[in-house]
């Protein structure tokens, strides 16, 4: 096995906007990039001071190659904490190198250090290629589970 020049780190605030760039990216690629609101001033805010999530950036030879985003959740059934990655991404000029697997390797890795219960994450229908990768994983999908949402104005205006 080829050894590989990648390294994945945690980002820090002067990385903002890079990770802006990479989910602009990601947006793109999974065709909804004018849905993305996200701006440096947020990203800051909600990563960097109020801490609701962690970013770790992937580097291959020195260059940024990817991302994963994640936050803690809890399983109220196995009475532990997990991870919910939200993204992962790749740049495409940096796929089929295995560096989605050393994301994982990485994220499972912290999730069993600290006697977590599960990693999780959502994947869009479509999404063959990235289905496919999570299944030689050994994933599971989770289809008797279906996601709900409020956002937007929906949320703003909800009261009883």
């Amino acid at each position: 096995m080829e050894k590989l020049n990648f390294t994945i780190r945690e980002a820090t605030q002067e990385d903002v906007a890079l990770i802006l760039d990479l989910i602009i990216e990601l947006a793109t690629y999974e065709k909804c990039d004018k849905l993305v609101t996200a701006n440096e001033e947020l990203l800051t805010k909600w990563l960097f001071e109020e801490k609701c999530a962690r970013v770790w950036l992937g580097e291959y030879e020195g260059k940024p190659a990817g991302y994963a985003l994640f936050f803690y959740s809890f399983s109220t059934f196995l009475g532990k904490a997990g991870i919910y990655l939200e993204d992962l991404y790749v740049k495409p000029e940096f796929r089929g190198k295995g560096l989605g697997k050393h994301f994982f390797s990485a994220l499972t890795a912290h999730a069993n250090e600290k006697g977590m219960g599960r990693v999780e994450w959502g994947c869009l229908n479509w999404n063959k290629p990235s289905i496919d990768f999570y299944m030689s994983l050994g994933a599971v999908p989770q289809s008797e589970w279906t996601k709900y949402r409020l956002s937007g104005e929906t949320l703003e205006n909800f009261n009883l």
